[in-house]
């Protein structure tokens, strides 16, 4: 196979895209702040804001949820896990067994009835996982002081 083959299969599916009949034609009215221009129209434009945590906290179950800041010190409940790409989930007033492990978590989240088994109650405290690490969190931290978590925060809808 030739160069020549593999530019005329990329030219190939890019008229296929443009070709398709579900492909919208119209062009994107970007948000502006001027006036709009065409008679008859508001000029509203559609935006779902996502904002992100910065820094991101951890912190135990008397601790609020929400769009965590430096002034509004609170504990992200969107957090995602860029190691094993799973969203982190969390338990109010649980702990983890120490004799959790890795296997554990990987065979058995994100199904509730099957981690309970290695779940402790404890008042105030929160208990985090993803499939592949788990923290239980008694007051608020900042996630960055854990270097060995992968856990970001996956945006708030405001």
């Amino acid at each position: 196979m030739g160069a020549g083959s593999d530019e005329d299969d990329i030219d190939d599916i890019i008229d296929e895209i443009c070709n398709d009949s579900s492909f919208a034609r119209t062009p994107l009215k970007l948000k502006s702040n001027y006036p709009s221009v065409t008679p008859g129209s508001n000029g509203a434009v559609v935006q779902a804001h996502r904002k992100r945590c910065c820094p991101v906290y951890l912190g135990g179950s008397s601790s609020p949820n929400g769009i965590g800041t430096n002034i509004s010190k609170r504990t992200c409940d969107q957090l995602r896990c860029t190691a094993c790409d799973f969203r982190v989930s969390l338990f109010n007033d649980y702990i983890w067994d120490q004799s959790c492990d890795y296997l554990f978590f990987r065979n058995n989240m994100p199904e509730l009835s099957k981690l309970r088994a290695k779940m402790i109650k404890k008042k105030g405290s929160r208990a985090y996982a993803c499939q592949c690490s788990w923290r239980s969190i008694h007051e608020l931290t900042d996630l960055q002081a854990d270097q060995q978590l992968r856990w970001v925060c996956g945006k708030h809808a405001e």
